[in-house]
């Protein structure tokens, strides 16, 4: 008998994810002749991330592909993913997802009613202002600034004394118009998607955060599957996950060269330098964790081995 699974998402279709999971849903129905698809449903249709979660929990939803961001709210070592300039580059991140403390946050999550399969990338992040362009620390001293409001990416601006806002993405286009914004903490991929461009003249490369999702289903959903159904899944995730990250590797690239058309695209070459204080506030909140101490030291050892 034809099976469906339901599978949400906060992203727009257009986004990388959404594209990942599109692809996931291809490889599910080809591989299975039908008898197995995926519904998908994105830009936040099943309701927000925690929202979400909360259906995934008691198996009213199947499947996600959840930020990074609020999966740490259910496991808090994946903050570690947040360690500010860990990684120059979505393809730095994507290697470190196969150490051991990464994986070993993706099977923390089994105890939490969810199965990890694992993680996918949006854009490094970069700093987009309405007025200027950012060449310190000083600079963001008092600006409205849009971040996901999360406790690291919280923690790090509120130690430069900006004031973060925790703006829906939707709003964030009209925050800049008007003024209410003065900048956002962005992907390249979510500037363009969402045209930010055309209202915000000044991108700081600063590559200060990476920003990971994680697939996962719902424990319920995953014991209601025969071992075959879960292998052809794990095939299918597995193979969309990575074409996801290769396909945002090459956007990042396709995403520059686009605003350096439209827009003042500066590189803060001693990002890290600059905003050290911030850093510093991220190591003094997290650092302790033994997983995410664990992460930051593979992460290096495997980066710096290259």
């Amino acid at each position: 008998m034809a099976k469906e699974l339901r599978l949400g998402l906060i992203t727009p279709p257009q986004h990388i994810w959404t594209q990942t999971a599109e692809r996931f849903a291809d490889e599910v129905a080809e591989r299975s002749d039908g008898e197995l698809t995926v519904a998908l449903f994105p830009s936040g249709q099943m309701g927000d991330e925690s929202a979400m979660f909360s259906q995934m929990e008691t198996g009213l939803l199947d499947m996600g592909i959840m930020t990074a961001a609020l999966t740490s709210q259910r496991e808090p070592s994946v903050v570690g993913w947040f360690t500010p300039f860990q990684f120059n580059s979505v393809a730095q991140a994507a290697e470190v997802a196969d150490t051991d403390a990464a994986q070993q946050m993706l099977r923390n999550l089994e105890n939490k009613g969810l199965h990890a399969f694992g993680y996918t990338f949006a854009g490094m992040r970069h700093i987009l202002m309405r007025d200027e362009q950012i060449e310190s620390a000083a600079d963001v001293a008092g600006k409205n600034m849009r971040i996901i409001p999360f406790s690291a990416m919280n923690a790090w601006w509120r130690a430069v004394d900006a004031r973060p806002m925790p703006i829906s993405l939707p709003d964030v286009y009209q925050g800049l118009q008007n003024g209410m914004l003065d900048g956002v903490d962005i992907d390249l991929d979510a500037l363009v998607g969402s045209g930010f461009y055309e209202v915000a003249e000044h991108l700081t490369l600063t590559n200060h955060m990476a920003f990971p999702a994680v697939s996962v289903m719902s424990q319920a959903t995953r014991a209601s599957l025969s071992d075959d159904e879960r292998q052809l899944i794990d095939a299918a995730m597995e193979d969309a996950l990575a074409w996801g990250i290769e396909a945002q590797i090459e956007a990042e690239e396709r995403n520059l060269t686009m605003l350096e058309d439209r827009i003042n695209v500066y590189t803060l070459e001693s990002a890290e330098d600059a905003f050290s204080t911030a850093n510093q506030a991220f190591a003094e909140r997290f650092g302790d964790h033994p997983l995410i101490q664990a992460f930051q030291q593979q992460s290096t050892e495997l980066l710096n081995a290259e």
